[in-house]
């Protein structure tokens, strides 16, 4: 079991949100540039940080889990929470509000028209917060980080990308090494996805002695076909700093943001990620009083007044958070009055059956969560339909209670004029695990000759005994 102090929790939280505000300050300046930078400290005014999203989105999440506790977070939820209190609506972040506001949930939120953003920078630079309410839990702070990012960014680059920075900076709380901390990080995202490509394309760099500016060009070669402002490169950028950087917080942000292009995402990451492992005594006292301690927002709406104010505000909420959302791993972290490591298993750092269950899936997916049952829904393509054409899917039960033989009703309510084949009647017998009482089946949609632009439809599932009914929304698109 991993045992924390309050006074060391206290600390590297904190120094996370100071770390950030640095990082993103210093970098923002030079966001968006595509020539390298050569920055020796802050080019903004003293006295307070400059405004950025990377923590302005962190904010709301912290909302939605004191109001809705920490097991009800999923990406439906956190999806009602973009459309209620953040106003931006560039780039990913308004695509994955339009899809939800014509009711398309996520992951598909993230998936549908999105092919110039979903591989973006917009999910990985808000995935602290997951990680202060899971130190040393990366499997939790990757299962939140995933149900965040797949809003805007679906099964794509930029969830890979804020899996890898939620395990790393969740670990980080327990493990100091870099090298141990990038094997955790990948290990919970697909070996062969372009986050990884650029990562260990950086760290094959770092260990063949190739000088850092000479590295930025190559990442840059190498995501040449995604682009700029995408999350492989700059992942890339974050490692560089964390590696050539040798724990020196000021050199490793200026070696980060020095690559440009995201520069304010890069560097408040980098900050943050640095500001977990060493606590406040390594974040240097000139550029701390620089910064101060002030959080200045530009992206909410709907209530300013219930937002952290200061990082010390933001630092004292997530604490007050931290026994209930730890309560359910109480097997393998607790709060005394000493950190204790010694028990530290490293199979649950890097065990992700998860990351295995996300690359099965459709991008065309979805899921309900019941009192009984998830429901998993999925798309052989994406949800558009032709008069008279036909639509592919299956549907995936999982029930929530062991060992129990289920039943489920299947009922089809949609447009005039539309069928469906699919079996009404689901039935799992009562087995010893979770995973053995999934139970699937194939549907196909039929349309007939009035399609709308969109068609809206619902499955309604219910299971004998069970007073709960599962409402299942369908939102196909002519």
């Amino acid at each position: 079991m991993i045992r924390f102090s309050r006074e060391y929790l206290r600390d590297r939280i904190y120094a996370c949100w100071v770390g950030k505000n640095i990082g993103g300050t210093l970098g923002t300046p030079f966001e968006g540039r595509h020539e390298m930078a050569d920055i020796q400290g802050f080019t903004s005014p003293p006295g307070e940080p400059l405004p950025n999203d990377d923590l302005d989105l962190q904010l709301v999440w912290l909302r939605a889990v004191e109001e809705n506790g920490p097991w009800a977070i999923n990406a439906k939820l956190l999806g009602e929470y973009w459309l209620s209190y953040i106003n931006p609506n560039w780039n990913e972040y308004g695509v994955g509000k339009a899809n939800m506001r014509d009711g398309i949930l996520p992951p598909m939120s993230g998936e549908i028209d999105n092919d110039e953003w979903k591989n973006s920078n917009g999910a990985w630079i808000r995935s602290e917060i997951w990680a202060s309410l899971y130190p040393g839990l990366p499997g939790a702070a990757v299962r939140k980080g995933y149900e965040d990012a797949s809003v805007d960014h679906g099964l794509n680059e930029g969830t890979w990308a804020a899996m890898f920075t939620a395990s790393m900076e969740s670990a980080a709380f327990v493990i100091h090494d870099r090298d141990t901390l990038l094997d955790i990080g990948l290990s919970h995202i697909p070996k062969d996805c372009r986050v990884a490509r650029s990562v260990n394309l950086v760290r094959d760099a770092y260990r063949e002695g190739i000088p850092w500016r000479q590295v930025r060009p190559l990442l840059v070669q190498d995501s040449a076909d995604l682009g700029w402002f995408q999350a492989p490169s700059n992942i890339g950028y974050v490692v560089l700093g964390l590696l050539y950087g040798e724990n020196d917080f000021k050199k490793s942000l200026i070696c980060a943001v020095d690559c440009t292009d995201d520069a304010d995402c890069t560097g408040a990451t980098l900050g943050a990620l640095l500001g977990i492992i060493n606590g406040m005594e390594g974040i240097p006292e000139d550029w701390r009083n620089y910064i101060g301690d002030g959080i200045v927002s530009k992206c909410m709406t709907n209530g300013h007044g219930r937002w952290p104010e200061s990082c010390t505000e933001l630092t004292d909420r997530v604490m007050a958070l931290l026994p209930v959302t730890l309560y359910e791993h109480r097997k393998w972290v607790s709060l005394g009055e000493e950190n204790d490591f010694s028990d530290l298993d490293m199979r649950r750092m890097t065990d992700s059956p998860f990351t295995k269950f996300l690359s099965e899936l459709s991008p065309y997916s979805f899921r309900v969560s019941g009192i009984f049952a998830d429901v998993t829904v999925e798309f052989e393509k994406e949800p558009v339909i032709q008069p008279l054409g036909e639509l592919r899917g299956s549907i995936t039960m999982t029930c929530h209670t062991l060992p129990e033989q289920k039943h489920y009703h299947l009922d089809f309510q949609l447009p005039e004029g539309f069928g469906v084949q699919c079996r009404k009647n689901l039935f799992t017998p009562a087995l010893n695990s979770r995973a053995e009482q999934n139970t699937r089946t194939d549907f196909i949609i039929r349309a007939g000759e009035d399609v709308q632009a969109l068609n809206r439809g619902v499955i309604r599932i219910d299971s004998p005994g069970r007073v709960d009914q599962i409402l299942v929304p369908l939102v196909i698109r002519g």
